[in-house]
């Protein structure tokens, strides 16, 4: 519904006030949070299905978090090769 419904811009207006780190964001990357929070809210409401909208916080923040620091950015982008070995995982 969010990608025909005309309110869907105000949502998007209104993201900076709930994440302010979305300001790091590009509106096009913006736009691409919103829709995949609502599809996880969704989720969560009608399947009882509430990790995934954790894990989209989580991940765009991420990527807010990157991007902010432009020499973090810039080494994020840079090609890489090789294995660099196992992940280590945090709780």
């Amino acid at each position: 519904m969010i990608k025909h419904d005309p309110t869907a811009r105000a949502l998007v207006i209104a993201m900076p006030e709930v994440f302010p780190w979305v300001r790091h964001l590009s509106s096009a990357e913006l736009r691409a949070f919103t829709l995949e929070l609502v599809e996880a809210l969704s989720d969560a409401a009608e399947l009882d299905v509430d990790a995934t909208t954790q894990e989209v916080i989580a991940g765009w923040r991420a990527t807010a978090r990157i991007k902010a620091d432009p020499a973090h950015y810039s080494e994020a982008r840079k090609a890489t090769s090789g294995d660099f070995g196992p992940v280590q995982v945090s709780a």
